[in-house]
Parts: C-alpha cells; sequence; structure tokens
C-alpha cells in the first residue's frame, strides 16, 4: 500500500513534468527546459534555492504561480534542475511582472514554510534563495541577478554569494588544489553576509579548489584561517561556462560554514 507521503511526492512530481512547460521557453544559454507550449508576452528567467535552516521543516516543496516547481528539495537544493526529464533545467523561462513562490513542506503539505514576492522583468536571470529558519524562525528570501552573457574564449565566469551569518564577511579564491594561498588572487574580497560579489574571469580548470577566509587577512595568515574549502568533482570550470559558488550555514544554522556550487550557464 503507497504511504501518504509517496503518494503526495508522487503526484506532485508528475505536476511538476506535465505542468512545468507552462512556464518553460526555448531561450539563449545552454541547457534551457523544453516546452511543447509558448506563453506570450516578454519574459525572464528564475532558479530557486533552499537553504532553510530548519531541519523540521526540510525538505520542501517549490510551486511558483500555482505550478510544482521543485519537489523534495533537501538544504542546497535546487529548482529546475533537479526536475524530471526532460524538464531538468538551469532555469525555468517566466513571464514578467509580479510572481509568487511559495515553499511548502514536503512530509506535509497543508505546511506553507514561507510565500515570497518577486518581479521578474524582462530578459534578467535571476535566482531566489530561501534563507534563515534555524530554530523555527522566520524564513526569508535574498534573491540575486545573474549574468549569463557570452564569455571570453577560454575563461569562465565566477562569483560568490554569501549566504553565511557565521562566515561573516570573507575573501574567496579558485585555485589549482592546493596551490598557496599567500600568492593568490581573490576572486572576490569583503563579500559580508547577505552579500554577492561581483562576476570576475578566471582561466578555466579541469580540477580547482574553492576557498573562504576571513576578509581582509593578509596573505601569509591565509592558508590557516581557511574558514570553508570545497573541491568540487564537478561541475569543473571549463571554458564558456559560468559558475556561483555560495557559502551558507550548516543545515541546521551556524558554523561551521560550507560551501557549494552551482550551474549558472
Amino acid at each position: 500500500m503507497t504511504s501518504p507521503l509517496t503518494h503526495t511526492n508522487r503526484v506532485a512530481v508528475r505536476r511538476a513534468a506535465s505542468l512545468f512547460a507552462l512556464f518553460a521557453l526555448a531561450a539563449c544559454g545552454t541547457k534551457e527546459a523544453a516546452s511543447p507550449l509558448e506563453p506570450s508576452g516578454p519574459t525572464g528567467r528564475i532558479r530557486f534555492v533552499n537553504l532553510i535552516n530548519d531541519p523540521a521543516r526540510n525538505p520542501v516543496n517549490a510551486i511558483l504561480e500555482s505550478v510544482p516547481f521543485g519537489v523534495n528539495l533537501g538544504y542546497t537544493g535546487t529548482t529546475p534542475s533537479s526536475l524530471p526529464a526532460p524538464n531538468t533545467a538551469n532555469y525555468s523561462a517566466i513571464l514578467t511582472g509580479a510572481r509568487s513562490l511559495v515553499i511548502k513542506k514536503t512530509a506535509d503539505t497543508s505546511v506553507t514554510v514561507a510565500t515570497f514576492s518577486l518581479t521578474i522583468a524582462a530578459n534578467e536571470d535571476r535566482t531566489i534563495y530561501a534563507i534563515g529558519g534555524a530554530g523555527g524562525g522566520t524564513v526569508t528570501s535574498f534573491s540575486v541577478t545573474d549574468l549569463n552573457s557570452a564569455i571570453p574564449a577560454g575563461q569562465v565566469r565566477v562569483r560568490v554569494v554569501n549566504l553565511s551569518p557565521a562566515a561573516g564577511a570573507i575573501d574567496a579564491f579558485v585555485t589549482a588544489p592546493n596551490a598557496d594561498l599567500s600568492t593568490a588572487t581573490p576572486i572576490a574580497t569583503n563579500v559580508g553576509s547577505q552579500s554577492v560579489s561581483t562576476y570576475v574571469n578566471v582561466g578555466a580548470l579541469a580540477s580547482y579548489q574553492f576557498r573562504a577566509v576571513p576578509a581582509g587577512t593578509a596573505p601569509a595568515n591565509r592558508a590557516a584561517s581557511v574558514l570553508v574549502s570545497i573541491t568540487p568533482t564537478a561541475p569543473l570550470l571549463a571554458a564558456g561556462t559560468g559558475r556561483t559558488f555560495v557559502v551558507a550555514d550548516k543545515a541546521a544554522g551556524g558554523g561551521p560554514p560550507t560551501a557549494f556550487v552551482i550551474t549558472d550557464q
């Protein structure tokens, strides 16, 4: 016999696979969601990232304009990239104007975790992060505009989003694994909590390491002051791609901070 939770998720996944097409358009950029339907009017694109620091309310479902947008999203989960094929994409196209994003608890969809109001501009890519909520606190949103235009040959476009109160302001580095931080050039400096750095272009790397230290740390002290370090095996920093490095608190809130990378293009 199918459990209520399994049934709920199965229905939500079916709806996500069929109704998600209402928002998907063929658009510029890498890997766009396929769609047999194309709404008329100007569009932007949207992505959602779950950074809710409350295990009691995770995982969550995301509902965009009353259409299932993501199902069973754990901490650091993103959508639409997690939707069932063929709707998998980095972003979803959506009509411009005032829009709503509702976050519900997957295990009990009668529980609304948060409701966000947002405005979509034409030809704009936007990422919405759900943040906060530790210890049953209020969940809020942090919204950033993403740049996904053409990238110079042989380069990778990168930036940092800092959503970790525990980390405080940071300097961030992307280097070859175990490269000497004392001589490294940061990709971003003094990125405070709930803020985003500007994009910079760096050379493509088949393997790399992302590290962050407290803002203003002297070069000789960087190696001993690393707050967070990741060496992702995927996605690689391939030429012509764009990546956002996200620094966040632990799943339940607080330190030590963690980090992960998401694909912009």
